[in-house]
């Protein structure tokens, strides 16, 4: 029975690595395939088939991960009763190491692999178009959208900038918080404030 449970956990071992390594490798170049993943990670191939049949199966275990992450960060955000745009800063400071870790699938959502994304991302896409929503209905967020197209832009923008930031460490959380802010029609003297006020 202790061998079973050792090799079950080197196995469980085997296939986080592989993941990790995948995010790291896919977020240089989201066209890394299978071999480069495998090679990276210092398996076989065959090793990396056996934990995700295909690169679909890859895509959408670390798009499950991102989505349970953020959705964790959101709910833990949205369990005070401050105000959306309070509750929405907390968010992306929170979201933010996230958000950098998984910025590979915003260029993976715009490709092949975006239908099998998107669905994915929709119960977190629900909360925060709920969270606009509900910052619309207290006149803290702009209403010119409905609510889940505008949250939808809001939080690509902290994507896109998450990006970015690659290369350009003037970047970061505090430029995606005021950004989103911005877009979602909160008054810059505020939204700069409130960027602010986080640690």
């Amino acid at each position: 029975m202790p061998a079973e449970s050792s090799r079950a956990r080197s196995t469980n071992e085997t296939r986080e690595r592989i993941l990790d390594v995948a995010l790291d490798l896919l977020g240089e170049n989201p066209d890394a395939g299978m071999g480069d993943i495998a090679s990276a990670a210092g398996v076989v191939r065959r090793t990396v088939y056996g934990h995700f049949p295909s690169r679909l199966d890859l895509i959408r275990t670390l798009t499950e991960r991102a989505v349970a992450e953020m959705t964790a960060v959101l709910a833990e955000a949205d369990a005070s009763a401050a105000k959306a745009d309070a509750t929405w800063v907390e968010f992306v400071s929170r979201v933010w190491p996230v958000a950098h870790r998984y910025r590979v699938l915003l260029a993976l959502r715009r490709g092949e692999y975006g239908e099998a994304i998107h669905g994915l991302l929709g119960p977190l896409d629900e909360l925060l178009a709920d969270l606009v929503k509900r910052g619309q209905d207290s006149k803290v967020f702009a209403q010119h959208l409905p609510a889940d197209i505008l949250s939808q832009l809001a939080y690509g923008i902290v994507f896109s900038i998450a990006d970015s930031d690659r290369s350009n460490e003037s970047l970061g959380a505090r430029a995606a918080t005021i950004t989103s802010l911005l877009l979602l029609g909160v008054p810059e003297r505020r939204a700069v404030a409130l960027a602010d006020e986080q640690p």
